[in-house]
């Protein structure tokens, strides 16, 4: 296992709550204002921890193999991590449909790398699944910290309770499991590289847990988040980037499908939740043209990519295209379906294979 860096991942891209802080509607500015403040904090802190090292994971004598190991936390609207203890693993359902939500939603992440991949929690060593909910006042996002998931329950009047779409649940703790695998770098191609993988497993976890075939699927992420009133679908779409939203208060979807249209920007990381449309597009095209359970076959690629010691930190959009068709070779052969297709999805979006 590589040596993991703590990381500040977050749903909702800092562009777009920027966007939201000018916003003529004083209560969603102001939100939006909180939340990036608050983020900021957060993002500095991670990179102190870093600095002073990650603590230890403690061992648990009496825990269960190849079973989940989930606490959520209640922070009553404040943001001291992680706050009151409100279900431990295999306790009753709580009173709070957000707990339970937030539950259910480790519950199917730790499902599908488990029984898809063979992975024993997020750091493939039985790591516990710890999650606060109703963090902060009005918070308009849900990260993973490095240690933990965190969900706030957003203002009403753009996002509403970030436990309310499994795939967020999943997309976060992915996060977790590229830092703990590839550990991409958080900048430029492979940041966008990254958000991309999130977003996969993301859907994975969502299609995998509502018994989806690719065809079935929405491939949006994010899907039942955006409140009331909001033009738009979701965060983001794999199957069409750049559809997921055209609203006054968030703008219009700036994620590209294609290598032609990548933006060269110095916001958001470099662009690393605008650029994760081009591998997203190519990973639904890949399983599109499969059929079937995504996580199976195109899923099986993917984490062989992200597991397999060989993508290097700071790689590419290129170094990638070409490691997953190495990796679909040695797994299904060279003459399987499985090269054929996942060739032709990288070549649509402009990426080369060879």
């Amino acid at each position: 296992m590589k040596a993991s860096a703590p990381g500040f991942c977050t749903i909702v891209p800092p562009h777009l709550l920027d966007r939201l802080s000018r916003a003529s509607d004083p209560v969603i500015a102001a939100a939006a204002r909180r939340t990036l403040i608050t983020d900021a904090a957060n993002r500095t802190a991670r990179r102190l921890t870093t600095v002073a090292g990650a603590a230890a994971v403690p061992l648990d004598a009496d825990a269960v193999p190849d079973r989940p190991r989930r606490t959520v936390y209640d922070a009553g609207h404040r943001t001291a991590l992680p706050g009151r203890k409100v279900r431990a693993e295999g306790a009753e359902p709580a009173g709070d449909t957000t707990v339970n939500r937030a539950y259910a939603g480790l519950g199917a992440t730790f499902e599908l790398f488990r029984d898809a991949y063979g992975r024993d929690s997020i750091n493939g060593s039985g790591l516990p699944l710890d999650a606060t909910v109703h963090y902060g006042r009005d918070y308009n996002n849900a990260f993973w910290n490095g240690d933990q998931m965190v969900f706030g329950d957003g203002d009403g009047r753009i996002f509403l309770d970030f436990t309310l779409a499994v795939d967020v649940i999943g997309h976060e703790l992915a996060h977790g499991v590229t830092q703990y695998t590839a550990n991409l770098a958080y900048f430029g191609q492979s940041g966008a590289l990254n958000e991309s993988m999130s977003d996969v497993f993301g859907s994975l976890v969502k299609q995998k847990a509502l018994g989806q075939t690719a065809e079935q699927a929405d491939w949006l992420i994010g899907a039942g988040l955006l409140a009331p009133g909001v033009r738009g679908a979701a965060l983001r779409s794999m199957k069409a980037p750049g559809t997921a939203y055209d609203d006054d208060a968030l703008g219009e979807d700036p994620q590209p499908a294609k290598m032609a249209d990548y933006v060269h920007t110095g916001s958001d990381n470099g662009g690393v939740h605008i650029n994760s449309g081009i591998p997203n597009h190519a990973f639904y095209l890949f399983a599109k043209e499969l059929g079937g359970n995504a996580w199976e076959r195109a899923g099986r690629v993917w984490y062989d990519v992200l597991a397999g010691g060989r993508l290097a930190v700071d790689a590419e959009f290129a170094d990638f295209s070409r490691l997953t068709v190495a990796a679909a070779r040695e797994r299904f052969g060279a003459g399987g379906a499985e090269v054929d297709a996942v060739v032709k999805a990288w070549s649509t979006v402009g990426l080369p294979t060879e």
